[in-house]
């Protein structure tokens, strides 16, 4: 028996208490081949114990690269699941975002075939079939699914993240429920609607953050429940580098920029719903938002990570809704389960279709504030791949947010630190090596250096701000050359609205790929990279 309550508690449809097993006993159920939807999301609310047993089954049989399965999720889960596959080759095809070492190199190696997608588009093209359109049946296979509870007539209550479980029931006719009771029930954070398809989808009536429109359950036919597993397996949250000066002085910029705005009437003295993304410097500009003079704060965003107990400590937020409570594994869960009943009511988790949807988002006014790869002096994002071919994780959420925000804002150091450059990659550069946010979509782009206003702004002028205001010292002459020299030309040609030298722009990428420094000493083509 678990401290919180025991399976027989939290299985409230009691016939499905003729269907529990253990781990080891689902193993039956898989094929090679298979489609499978997990529930989950930046690494909270995912299923643990059946995956793990799959993977000791494989490991155990020698099956790797046998065993291959598609997995469909609503973002990245924890390590010691779909990392672990990876390691055991048992992934074949990956949608739509994923953390782990070596789950991307398989990605960057060939050996697994990942798609990227906005998030909120993925979790509704995931409910039409589209990911499982050339299958055999043309729907999921296979469903594993983590809860806190299932309800008299079936509803599966989540645990720490909503991610894509309605879309997934649409697709999937069998499904493993694993209960965990190793944690406390999060029944009653939830708040579910469930979407119908085109031409009768519904609108989602929410008009403010905290807002409650749907149910505390997922609906759920109990006769698609093949088994239920117990698990007492907590979530493996990222733990997130301590706020250093660089993310300081981010915050500390992008602080400064809300008080100007709410002086000038464009935002109200509580600001709008925030929207922040995942990592260290996300988390550390909430972390700010916590020490800063703004009060009475609403968050609408994707995932809500360790700082968000900081805001509410403050008494600086009312309301924080989001699809996942992605908090670390060490200190984050500990202290909210200690501070239950400060923190639990002001959180509200929405399935991933109706988090990142653009219809909230633009209602709600939200201040989206991401963190991408590199920005280019016209405001275009990389959030994906490192030199246009490395995927690190994925595009996640940002777009959906970044798309229809109110405030549209990126914010990165101007250079990450490197073992061959002290001062290290440019985080500005000349054009972007792959482009996952348009110029279109950026209002305010932030580093340590300074905040780059550009809304009302031209190519041109943008360009010349951004250099000024973003980019690091050691880069600002070599990008400042760069335009000089591109707008010469290309006004000369009358082509010059977004001046750009192609045999020219993205030298500074070569030079790091080729000699491990952005510091190029010469624009002339006709140079060596290094002379």
């Amino acid at each position: 028996m678990s401290e919180y309550g025991t399976l027989q508690d939290r299985v409230r449809c009691k016939a499905l208490l003729d269907k529990v097993k253990t781990p080891e006993q689902c193993i039956e159920y898989f094929k090679p081949g298979m489609n499978l939807g997990w529930s989950g999301f930046t690494p909270a609310g995912y299923p643990k114990v059946v995956p793990i047993a799959l993977a000791d089954h494989v490991e155990k049989n020698g099956l790797q690269g046998k065993w291959k399965f598609n997995l469909f999720i609503g973002a990245s889960v924890g390590a010691e699941t779909e990392n672990r596959w990876a390691q055991l080759d048992m992934i074949d095809r990956r949608w739509p975002y994923q953390t782990g070492k070596d789950i991307a190199a398989g990605i960057n190696a060939g050996r697994i075939r990942m798609g990227d997608k906005h998030l909120s588009l993925f979790a509704q093209d995931l409910g039409y079939g589209f990911y499982t359109k050339d299958s055999e049946t043309g729907r999921l296979d296979l469903a594993i699914i983590e809860v806190s509870a299932i309800t008299e007539d079936g509803g599966l209550v989540p645990t720490t993240s909503c991610g894509v479980i309605p879309e997934i029931l649409m697709q999937c006719d069998k499904i493993i429920v694993e209960v965990n009771t190793g944690q406390p029930s999060f029944e009653g954070i939830h708040d579910i609607i469930v979407c119908n398809h085109p031409p009768q989808r519904q609108i989602i009536p929410i008009t403010s953050a905290g807002e409650r429109v749907g149910t505390t359950y997922v609906p759920c036919d109990p006769s698609k429940i093949i088994a239920v597993v117990e698990s007492k397996l907590r979530d493996k949250g990222r733990a997130f580098a301590e706020q250093d000066d660089t993310s300081e002085a981010i915050a500390n910029h992008i602080i400064e920029f809300f008080q100007a705005e709410v002086k000038a009437g464009r935002l109200p003295k509580n600001l709008l719903p925030i929207q922040s993304g995942v990592g260290s410097i996300a988390n550390a500009v909430i972390g700010g938002l916590a020490k800063g003079p703004f009060t009475n704060l609403t968050v609408f965003t994707e995932v809500l990570q360790d700082t968000i107990l900081d805001l509410f400590d403050a008494g600086k937020c009312d309301a924080a809704s989001a699809c996942s409570l992605s908090l670390s594994e060490s200190p984050g869960f500990p202290r909210f389960f200690a501070n239950w009943d400060k923190y639990f009511g002001k959180c509200t988790l929405r399935p991933l279709s109706i988090s990142n949807a653009p219809e909230p988002i633009r209602r709600l006014g939200c201040i989206a504030m991401n963190t991408p790869v590199e920005i280019d002096i016209y405001a275009h994002a990389n959030s994906t791949l490192v030199g246009g071919t490395r995927m690190i994780n994925g595009l996640g959420g940002s777009g959906d947010f970044l798309r229809n925000g109110y405030l549209k804002m990126m914010h990165t150091p101007s250079a990450r630190p490197t073992k061959t450059d002290p001062t290290g990659i440019s985080c500005v550069v000349p054009h972007c090596s792959h482009i996952d946010h348009t110029e279109h979509d950026l209002d305010v782009v932030i580093t340590e250096q300074g905040l780059a206003d550009l809304r009302g702004l031209c190519p041109r002028d943008r360009a010349k701000v951004i250099i000024e205001k973003c980019a690091h010292p050691d880069y600002k002459p070599i990008l400042t050359e760069y335009y000089e020299m591109a707008l010469k030309d290309t006004l000369a040609k009358g082509i010059g609205h977004e001046p750009q030298l192609w045999d020219r722009a993205f030298k500074m990428h070569l030079n790091l790929a080729q000699n491990g420094t952005m510091k190029i000493k010469n624009w002339d083509v006709k140079i060596d990279l290094c002379e």
